[in-house]
């Protein structure tokens, strides 16, 4: 949690226009390797300077090669300096010869950009499987270096460059000031499907030029990771090679935070900012999706339950059916959290559903109302939907966020191979 006096303060914060190469020296590119037929499938993001790095990875047991390579270079490299990601193959359960090649598209990187192999991040996303078309993923890499710029329309085309299913590229970037010294924080995400609330997103990066201890800045990103991207769901599948990257180049020239001190807590109100949009950004695309949905839970007992009630509902295949169908099944959500393992009463519960066309009560109490159909059904028919649960036992809040489940979420997935 973030520390309440720093909350409370006023602080000069803008959500601005740009992705990862908003923040001080940093480059990105994104091309098309011909890994696909014909999408941007290869992407870099590049800093001219040392920067401090770290990562958060899935909790599958199933771990693709470059899930296993970013854990080694979290734990044991001093500066990170690129992050080289590639869409269409995930690399996973490829064996050794699936390490070696992770191995290598990292040191083909690092000859290009002249920097040591392991100041180089690697992320694959797509068909589990198949082994990486390396003199492809070689001249994409060429083409990479030479394609590498800081201007904005660089770092979109990275971030559609590590697209799947998604229909639109997701980045976000915010400015804020510690003391003199303008900060930027810029970021990218895809995800639209094998996404639950367990870990992060498929891919992430976010890039920023503050000037951080390594230490605190993997405990910053691990504490918001479960504020934001852990608290997305969309199909309840857990992928093999979720991985999220933050690094932090000093580029802003402020005073290195080597303690939890007021910059450190700016820093995470900030980072949350740019995490909580591209969550959202990741819950709305879901794969067949026409409905974002946030779950808001209040007055819990203990934080543990709040979170616990709020992914229960958020993944619930027939709270989700639901909103599809636009039906206030108030019964649904109550099941949910009825096995989500939480301790409350069901008696004291009380629900509602809001949207840009009102709010309703439909459950006081743990009964339910006298609510009209027809409202509730118009309430539904929104494009971002809140539900709202109070708990009445405690202080404890949590937010989680998801979309409906439709019927292309299977044509989707049913012919993803294809």
């Amino acid at each position: 949690m973030l520390k309440k006096e720093v909350l409370k303060e006023v602080i000069t914060l803008k959500i601005i226009k740009g992705g990862v190469t908003t923040a001080k020296g940093f480059m990105a590119a994104g091309i098309h390797a011909g890994i696909k037929k014909h999408k941007k499938d290869m992407a870099l993001v590049y800093t001219d300077i040392p920067a401090k790095g770290a990562g958060v990875f899935t909790n599958n047991i199933v771990k693709a090669a470059p899930v296993h390579w970013g854990m080694k270079v979290t734990k044991e490299s001093k500066t990170i300096q690129a992050v080289v990601l590639n869409s269409g193959i995930a690399n996973a359960c490829t064996g050794q010869e699936g390490k070696d090649n992770n191995q290598a598209m990292a040191e083909m990187t690092a000859n290009a950009l002249e920097i040591l192999p392991s100041e180089v991040y690697t992320a694959s996303t797509g068909v589990i499987g198949p082994q990486l078309p390396m003199e492809k993923i070689k001249k994409g890499i060429e083409a990479l270096k030479e394609n590498l710029s800081a201007e904005k329309k660089s770092g979109l085309m990275a971030a559609e460059a590590i697209m799947t299913t998604d229909t639109y590229p997701k980045e976000c970037a915010v400015s804020f000031m510690l003391g003199q010294k303008e900060v930027l924080i810029g970021g990218m995400s895809k995800g639209s499907g094998m996404i639950n609330p367990n870990m992060a997103t498929l891919l992430g990066v976010i890039t920023t030029d503050i000037s951080i201890s390594k230490e605190l800045l993997h405990e910053a990103l691990r504490e918001d990771v479960k504020q934001t991207f852990n608290m997305v769901s969309v199909d309840g599948d857990t992928s093999t090679n979720d991985s999220i990257f933050i690094l932090a180049n000093g580029a802003a020239a402020n005073e290195e935070i080597k303690t939890k001190n007021e910059d450190y807590y700016r820093f995470t109100k900030a980072l949350n900012i740019v995490t909580t949009e591209l969550a959202k950004m990741i819950a709305r695309d879901g794969e067949g999706a026409s409905k974002l949905l946030e779950v808001q839970v209040e007055g819990a007992s203990s934080h543990e339950d709040a979170v616990k009630i709020s992914k229960s509902i958020v993944k619930s295949s027939l709270v989700k059916t639901a909103i599809y169908g636009e039906d206030a099944n108030w019964g649904r959500i109550l099941c949910a959290m009825g096995y989500s393992e939480a301790d409350f009463d069901p008696d004291k519960v009380s629900l509602y559903i809001e949207s840009k066309f009102g709010t309703l009560q439909i459950l006081e109490e743990g009964v339910a109302t006298q609510y009209s159909e027809s409202q509730a059904s118009k309430i539904l028919s929104s494009k971002e939907i809140k539900i709202i649960v109070k708990l009445n036992e405690g202080q404890e809040k949590a937010m989680a966020w998801g979309c409906d489940l439709s019927y292309d979420y299977v044509k989707i997935n049913a012919d993803y191979r294809s």
